[in-house]
């Protein structure tokens, strides 16, 4: 599976369309061509014609049979600096039931004649993003047109796992181990979710290695936990407490009534834009029917009332009753750092207003105090890197499609090089100008 368990996952995983990868549904033409046309020297017995410059002396370009020739390819991302690399088991995979060619209506596998040496999901790279400096991923020796259409699909997976792994691994990183909860599925197809799911596991994973944290993944639906067995968790949407009349304490005592213990009981508090009168409401409500069943003996069902935490998820272009206008739109609009300290403070001093026995005011005081404050919308490693800063009490940071973000330093693009080919049974050395061979320690034979 990773760097982790030092296993690879299997096509039992990720299900491949391997009758349409195998002809190029999902392959750039250019390379569906290059391929047919090797296919066809080859059967013409075609032998090299021309001058052949780029030999090394002595070595002749005499007898070279072009359809046939076998090269050495490399994978690499141009990301500078760190990139966390996922996505490499899916294109083995690719690689294994795809490599070979058409024979007729029948597909050879040749495969197990490439030789492939390949990093872990998980490993890292690095670079200044110049192709000449990079570390390759992967390296695969073998003839060129038995897996030419696989250029593609490859890059792909690698690009944007890796992107999608790096940019969380950065987000936990600006979080200082606070948990970032994966909510970018409403940003995109929903057949990425599982690929996408699996990035964000490993980034997890590797942040919790590199820092000795503890971590878990939180994703959002189920699709995203597919490659791990992880599945979705998720608080109340608006949709719902507009179903409530906008009533968010009846809806979140109605979610609580119903849902199974297990979910934890996070309240979105900014339907009314009054975070902090809601979190109160909700907060309250809650601890009411949590003592009340408490009284009754009933701890089973106390337990569904423990509000686990608060959202706030106020957009971008309003102002929280609760946060006086300094004239800024950077300061005022949205969930800000005044924001926060307001639900927390208002949070942290509910209990002290309660009517409650004397006997509950303790156990009041802890209830509210643990409320943990969740925040979503418009997060990024740059604003979260800001609220931490200000040493803002957030919990958790929920992002979104910040962790899609594709450019500048967050550009993750694989590409693919023909570094060496193969004359008369000796490898010479046979990049485009501007590429070269390149090494990897983390490389390691896979086949």
């Amino acid at each position: 599976m990773s760097i982790f368990d030092g296993q690879r996952l299997t096509n039992a995983t990720f299900k491949l369309d391997i009758e349409r990868m195998r002809r190029g549904w999902y392959t750039d033409k250019y390379f569906v061509n290059i391929a047919y046309m090797l296919t066809r020297l080859s059967e013409m017995g075609y032998t090299y014609q021309g001058k052949a410059h780029r030999l090394p002396e002595g070595i002749s370009p005499e007898g070279v049979k072009c359809g046939d020739i076998e090269v050495e390819m490399q994978w690499f991302t141009r990301r500078p600096g760190r990139t966390i690399v996922v996505g490499v088991d899916k294109a083995l995979t690719m690689l294994r039931h795809c490599t070979g060619y058409w024979d007729g209506d029948q597909f050879v596998n040749t495969a197990d004649q490439l030789e492939v040496w390949a990093v872990h999901d998980g490993a890292v790279v690095h670079g200044n993003g110049d192709p000449m400096n990079a570390q390759p991923v992967m390296r695969v020796r073998g003839r060129y047109r038995d897996f030419a259409i696989l250029e593609t699909p490859t890059l792909g997976i690698l690009t944007r796992a890796s992107r999608i792994a790096t940019n969380v691994y950065e987000t936990l990183i600006a979080a200082r181990g606070k948990p970032v909860l994966f909510f970018p599925a409403r940003f995109d197809l929903h057949e990425v979710q599982a690929a996408d799911g699996y990035a964000y596991q490993i980034a997890v994973q590797r942040y919790n290695m590199d820092y000795g944290s503890t971590l878990g993944p939180f994703v959002s639906t189920d699709a995203q936990g597919d490659w791990w067995g992880g599945s979705g968790g998720g608080t109340v949407a608006h949709a719902a407490i507009a179903s409530f009349l906008g009533d968010t304490a009846e809806a979140m005592l109605a979610f609580a009534q119903v849902l199974p213990v297990n979910i934890p009981r996070i309240a979105l508090v900014d339907f009314n834009n009054d975070c902090v009168t809601d979190s109160l409401a909700v907060c309250r409500a809650m601890f009411e029917r949590y003592y009340r069943f408490l009284e009754e003996g009933n701890e089973e069902e106390a337990r569904r009332y423990i509000l686990y935490g608060v959202r706030l998820d106020t957009g971008g272009n309003l102002r929280d009753r609760s946060v006086p206008p300094l004239g800024d739109p950077s300061l005022d609009l949205g969930v800000t750092p005044r924001l926060v300290f307001n639900v927390r403070q208002a949070l942290d001093t509910q209990w002290e207003t309660w009517d409650i026995p004397t006997k509950w005011r303790d156990e009041a005081r802890k209830y509210c105090q643990r409320v943990k404050i969740v925040v979503s919308g418009g997060f990024n490693p740059e604003k979260i890197s800001r609220f931490e800063k200000l040493h803002v009490p957030v919990d958790i940071y929920a992002v979104g499609s910040a962790l899609f973000d594709n450019h500048g330093p967050t550009v993750t693009d694989f590409t693919a090089d023909v570094v060496r080919v193969k004359v008369h049974g000796q490898w010479v050395d046979m990049a485009k100008v501007g590429r070269r061979p390149l090494d990897n320690p983390d490389l390691e034979r896979v086949w």
